[in-house]
């Protein structure tokens, strides 16, 4: 049968077995199983409404008191025909009966009484006041409700179908605490029924056992006291957790998380108030006469508690307060705090971790520029790259070794460097002779020294550039957001730019978005140019391309290459020197291989080409550019227009500084030197 169907049946069966357990007679065995299942049920109830956040959560609630209510009070009198019928019910309520009991009736008696006391007085009533008084607020609170949902839709905050859901949700609160005020009439009457029931079968084990077994008043009382308590206690506690489940389930309205963690949370976040009663706890110890263990431990732990307590809950591991408010975006710069536990949730699309003795590269004091470097950076990128770079969220790395740093996109790790304070950075053709600790400059791999600030003189005599430690890191941090750009460009900073765009040219923008294109293909293009190193800065280029191409096709691989070809000139004007491009080439053969290699996959077009040739094609290629830069000059590739993008798929990982352009994208280009051609036989030819 299927679960679904199965617990469809689940609620009419226990009805069922109810029925049946009131009127036909069950075996002591079977009796212990439903006892012990009972319970189970009952604690399984308590610890689910301490989890929910919201009563709602837990809807069915006022439905599991009254089965779990009924289906106790059938326990009840199946367990008294068996205590009056055999004198026994049972291992299960012999057992409660002897551990409670303990060889003396009266603390028996006595302790089954303080617990309906506690059940009746306390939970049963309190959770019943609160649940009253829930379901009257409620229900005069719920045409208000209406109001405010009804002036969200209107005023165009919410949709229709987001109204309907609210209004969903308060008919469902309502209702919520209509049935927990008659569900705790329930508990209620299932605690007084206990007593009732307990009563009786005192009182008639007393009269059976000496009118009908021939049993002395003293052996007949313990008997059946003994069967009686513990037949009250199976059914107590039960009916115990119930009543705390639904105290739990009504005083939930005004939190939003389960019980466990506000309770730490609110508690520990008060340092002072644990000072306070950790003090006055020791306190105690000081008066004449007053044990001094059991204080000094609950003094102790208060105090123990208010050291591992934040100072508030604003308190963050951060920078210093200066750098914090002077950094774009950082902590402070809104008139309220954030919650730490929100806090703790959000990731940043930009991260510098400093390492703390590189605090003083932030501190404008100590005489460091870097957030100035950083918001000069983001101008730069703008202009650059056509993107405005997220605030760079600056921050003190404890776990950083000395004199590092690490650069985290996304939350996670993309690059990490090293900026020892009291040095320098040493550039030359010859750092060996300087003194210092040897690296290899984290941008463009050249070996480079850390000399100290004192030995400054003589690096420059040496010839070396000398390279400030903020110049080093704003550098490292500048490539790392160029080779990321694809994945700083979120969609609402593609809302943000065609918002702007729309002001100046609506038209491009009205007839692609969102008539031919949603958003998220816009930035998929728009990512797809920036892993190409391509500037969009020429947005409304770049739509008019895409509009045109998304006509009769919304391949995304056919819109980026649309948008690269309305680009034009701008695609190779970054890598031509004097009007010259100098260009990497494949030869037909090579090509022709390439070319069948051709694969669709879910990525878009790959080449499935022979790894053993591919590798010695990226080596060839890898030779090649770095003759070229060798001499100054900044190669591409030259290929194909169906091959390119294939291409730059394929060499993406292992040459992503190599750009690589189509034939038809050079029409601006007065001239193209070749400095190299990859052969099939993969011998290379480099320029006579």
């Amino acid at each position: 049968m299927p679960s679904s169907r199965l617990a469809k049946l689940a609620v009419p069966i226990i009805v069922v077995i109810v029925v049946v357990m009131m009127v036909v007679p069950l075996p002591a065995v079977l009796l212990d199983v439903l006892i012990a299942s009972n319970i189970a049920v009952s604690l399984l109830v308590l610890l689910v409404s301490m989890q929910v956040s919201k009563p709602l959560e837990f809807a069915v609630f006022p439905t599991v008191v009254l089965v779990a209510t009924i289906f106790r009070l059938a326990l009840n009198v199946s367990s008294t025909r068996l205590v009056l019928r055999d004198g026994y019910a049972g291992k299960v309520i012999d057992a409660f009966g002897n551990i409670v009991i303990g060889g003396s009736l009266v603390i028996g008696l006595t302790i089954f009484a303080i617990l309906v006391i506690i059940q009746l007085t306390v939970v049963t009533n309190g959770a019943a006041r609160v649940a009253e008084v829930g379901a009257r607020f409620t229900l005069d609170a719920m045409p208000g409700k209406q109001m405010a949902i009804d002036a969200d839709l209107n005023s165009g905050l919410i949709d229709e179908d987001e109204a309907r859901r609210r209004r969903k949700e308060v008919g469902a609160e309502a209702d919520f605490y209509g049935a927990m005020d008659g569900g705790t009439k329930f508990v209620k009457g299932d605690a007084m029924a206990a007593v009732i029931i307990t009563l009786v079968n005192l009182i008639g084990g007393f009269t059976i056992g000496m009118l009908q077994r021939g049993m002395s008043p003293s052996e007949s009382i313990t008997t059946y006291s003994l069967l009686s308590v513990g037949d009250g206690l199976v059914s107590q506690i039960p009916a115990l957790l119930m009543s705390v489940a639904t105290g739990v389930i009504v005083t939930r309205s005004t939190s939003e998380g389960d019980v466990g963690n506000d309770l730490v949370t609110q508690l520990s976040q008060h340092r002072e108030a644990l000072r306070v009663g950790g003090g006055a706890l020791l306190g105690l110890c000081l008066i004449p006469g007053m044990p001094k263990v059991p204080f000094l431990i609950a003094g102790g732990t208060l105090l123990l508690a208010s050291l591992r307590s934040p100072a508030s809950p604003e308190t963050g591991s951060e920078l210093p307060a200066g750098a914090q408010a002077a950094l774009p975006g950082g902590p402070g710069a809104g008139p309220e705090a954030p919650d730490p536990v929100t806090e703790s949730l959000k990731v940043d699309p930009l991260e510098l971790l400093l390492a703390p003795d590189l605090v003083d590269l932030v501190d404008p004091s100590r005489g460091g520029d870097l957030l100035d470097r950083v918001r000069a950076l983001r101008r730069k990128t703008a202009l650059d790259l056509g993107i405005v770079l997220p605030p760079v969220r600056t921050r003190d790395g404890a776990t950083l070794a000395p004199g590092t740093y690490e650069i985290r996109v996304g939350g996670i790790t993309a690059a990490t460097g090293e900026a020892p304070p009291g040095h320098l950075l040493a550039i030359g053709d010859a750092p060996d002779s300087l003194p210092g600790r040897r690296t290899t400059e984290p941008v463009f791999g050249l070996p480079a020294v850390w000399v100290p600030v004192e030995h400054r003189p003589a690096a420059e005599i040496a010839g070396a550039t000398i390279v400030e430690r903020a110049a080093v890191v704003t550098t490292h941090l500048a490539e790392t957001v160029r080779q990321h750009a694809s994945r700083l460009l979120s969609l609402d900073d593609v809302r943000e730019l065609v918002d702007v765009l729309k002001t100046e040219r609506p038209t491009t923008v009205e007839e692609l978005i969102p008539a031919l294109l949603p958003l998220g293909a816009v930035q998929r293009v728009l990512q797809g140019l920036l892993d190409e190193q391509v500037s969009i800065r020429d947005l409304g280029r770049v739509l008019e391309g895409v509009g045109q191409r998304a006509r009769t096709s919304t391949d995304p691989d056919a819109l980026l290459e649309a948008a690269r070809g309305s680009l034009g000139p701008a695609l190779t004007a970054p890598y031509t020197r004097d009007g010259t491009l100098f260009a990497i080439t494949l030869d037909a053969e090579l090509e022709q291989e390439a070319a069948e290699a051709m694969r669709a996959s879910e990525q878009g077009v790959v080449l499935a080409m022979d790894p053993v040739a591919a590798s010695h094609m990226v080596r060839d290629l890898t030779t090649f550019v770095t003759q070229a830069e060798n001499e100054g000059l900044t190669p591409v590739l030259l290929a194909a227009g169906p091959l390119r993008l294939p291409l730059r798929r394929l060499l993406r990982g292992s040459l992503p500084q190599l750009p690589v352009i189509g034939f038809s994208e050079t029409a601006g280009v007065t001239s193209i030197e070749t400095v190299g051609q990859v052969t099939r036989g993969h011998e290379f030819a480099a320029r006579g």
